[in-house]
């Protein structure tokens, strides 16, 4: 925005913080639908009249920092003959999980923050505009790959002591959502108080990790402080 007369330029950014890289914060999604509960107990009235749980509180406090892990899913499963359809309901299985780990030599330690590419950020940047209002267009809603919605999957994620989770996809749990009763969104940020990052740009990333033959790295994100906020983008740095 020039602000004639003088040569000054500001910027005015209003977006939708869902709409794009973001981690989902703790005022998203409530633990349960039918008792419409978020993190700690609080309620649909508790988040429209205060700021508790807002993504303020992360920033506050120097934000998320820890050594993340990048599991890469597309490399592995072209590597195994497949062809997963990114932009389908294609649930990615904790034995996929595993299996993935084990073929980068990869181990997990508590405290570790998750990281996975699917390559659907790709995928959906490929799509025409005319492609792209057709596929976000589907009813009752898009369908996108992600990790299946299981108790298998919540005791892996429990188990293995991740502080975070997040990948490239749309909602990081596969599109629909799979069933009632497992719904990782529920599950992790309502039941855990733990973060979700979701259509993290996991591309370059990817490259690097695989060019030093190193798949974990320090990792650091700093979100909006934003009093009361609900999500944001993540302005994550990963330094290998």
């Amino acid at each position: 925005m020039h602000k004639s007369p003088r040569t000054v330029n500001d910027d005015v950014l209003t977006f939708n913080t869902q709409s794009s890289s973001q981690w989902d914060g703790l005022r998203h999604y409530v633990g349960y639908q039918e008792q419409k509960l978020y993190f700690n107990g609080r309620s649909q009235d508790d988040i429209h009249n205060t700021n508790e749980l807002g993504i303020h509180v992360w920033a506050d406090n120097g934000g998320m920092v820890g050594r993340g892990v990048l599991l890469d899913y597309l490399s592995w499963a072209e590597g195994q003959g497949r062809s997963p359809a990114l932009l389908e309901t294609t649930q990615i299985t904790v034995s996929d999980l595993l299996a993935i780990a084990k073929s980068q030599n990869v181990s997990f330690k508590a405290g570790d923050i998750l990281f996975i590419r699917t390559g659907y950020n790709r995928a959906l940047g490929s799509l025409t505009q005319e492609q792209l209002g057709t596929y976000v267009s589907r009813s009752p809603r898009p369908t996108a790959i992600g990790v299946e919605s299981s108790e298998e999957m919540l005791r892996w994620i429990w188990d293995t002591g991740f502080v975070a989770v997040a990948g490239d996809m749309m909602a990081f749990e596969a599109l629909p959502f799979q069933g009632e009763h497992f719904l990782l969104h529920e599950w992790l940020l309502a039941g855990w108080g733990l973060p979700i990052g979701e259509l993290f740009d996991l591309e370059k990333l990817s490259e690097q990790c695989r060019r030093v033959g190193k798949w974990s790295f320090f990792f650091s994100s700093v979100p909006l402080r934003v009093p009361g906020g609900v999500a944001s983008p993540p302005n994550g740095v990963a330094i290998l």
